[in-house]
C-alpha cells in the first residue's frame, strides 16, 4: 500500500519533470537518434573520463547523503537522487557546449516556477511560528505542551515528514498538546538558538523538539554517548514511540477533562 502510494506521488508532474532533467545527459548520450541530434556521431554511446569520474562522484555523494538521511521511503531517496543529479547535469552540459548548459538551467529555473513540488493536502493543526515566537507563546501559555518541527524548505528529509508530521498534528492535538514548525532556512538566528546545524550535511534536518512548561525535554536526533547525533528514522511509528505520543495524549486529555469537570461543577452551584 505504501509502495502504491509512492508510485502514485511519482506520477505527479513535478517528479516526473525532476526524473528527466536528471537522466537528460545520459539520456542524449545513449539514446539512438536523440545523441546524434545533440552531440558529433562519435561521441555517441560512450563518456569520457572526466564526464565518468563527474558520475561516480555524484553517486558517491547520492550513497553518503541517502544514508545520513532520517527518511526511509523511495520519495526521499528519489528527491535526494535529484537535487544532487541536477548539479551533475549541469556541470556535464557546461563542459559540452556552453549553451545547452544555459538551456539546461533556463529549463530548470521555468520548471520550479511552473511546476511546484506537491504538498500534503490532507488535515493538520500545525502552528507556524516566525522567528522566536515560539519562546514568547510558551512564556504566555506555559501549561501548553509543544511538538516543534525544526526544518528548511530545500531539504528532502523535511518535505518527507511534512505529512506525517500534519497527519500526527491532526490525530493528536488538544487544548494543551499542540504541534508547530519553525523554518531555519528562513530564521537562521532560530537555529543558532535551539543548536540547530542548518548546514547542507546537517544531521539535525529535520530535528522534532518536545516542550513542557517553556522547556525543552526531549529531542530526535539526539546526541549518543561519543557526543555524535544518532540516526532516527522519521517514520510515523518511530515518532510515536520516540516521544511516547500515546501516554503523552492521555495525559494531556486528562488535564484537559478535570478542567471542564471543574467548570462544570462551578456552573451547577
Amino acid at each position: 500500500m505504501k509502495l502504491l502510494d509512492d508510485l502514485k506521488q511519482l506520477a505527479h508532474p513535478y517528479y516526473l519533470f525532476n526524473l528527466v532533467m536528471s537522466l537528460s545527459f545520459l539520456a542524449s548520450r545513449f539514446l539512438p537518434g536523440l545523441c546524434e541530434l545533440v552531440f558529433p556521431v562519435e561521441q555517441c554511446g560512450e563518456l569520457t573520463i572526466w564526464e565518468s569520474e563527474i558520475l561516480f562522484f555524484m553517486l558517491v555523494i547520492i550513497m553518503f547523503r541517502t544514508r545520513k538521511s532520517g527518511s526511509r521511503n523511495m520519495i526521499a531517496y528519489i528527491s535526494v537522487f535529484n537535487m544532487y543529479a541536477k548539479v551533475c547535469n549541469v556541470l556535464l552540459w557546461f563542459s559540452c557546449d556552453t549553451v545547452y548548459g544555459i538551456i539546461y538551467i533556463i529549463l530548470i529555473i521555468v520548471h520550479f516556477l511552473i511546476v511546484g513540488e506537491p504538498v500534503y493536502q490532507g488535515p493538520e493543526k500545525v502552528v507556524y511560528f516566525q522567528g522566536l515566537a515560539l519562546d514568547e507563546e510558551m512564556q504566555r501559555d506555559p501549561r501548553t505542551v509543544w511538538l516543534i518541527t525544526y526544518f528548511t524548505a530545500w531539504s528532502p528529509a523535511c518535505s518527507s515528514l511534512a505529512p506525517i508530521f500534519a497527519k500526527l498534528s491532526a490525530e493528536y492535538t488538544l487544548d494543551n498538546l499542540k504541534f508547530g514548525k519553525i523554518d531555519i532556512g528562513r530564521y537562521p538566528d532560530v537555529a543558532k538558538h535551539y543548536h540547530i546545524n542548518d548546514s547542507s550535511f546537517s544531521l539535525q534536518l529535520p530535528t522534532i523538539s518536545v516542550f513542557k512548561e517553556g522547556t525543552e525535554v526531549e529531542r530526535r536526533p539526539c546526541l549518543n554517548a561519543q557526543a555524535r547525533f544518532q540516526k532516527f528514522y522519521f517514520t510515523e511509528d518511530n515518532i510515536k514511540a520516540a516521544f511516547d505520543l500515546n501516554n503523552l495524549y492521555n495525559d494531556c486529555k486528562k488535564v484537559v477533562e478535570s478542567k471542564k469537570g471543574k467548570k462544570e461543577h462551578v456552573k451547577s452551584d
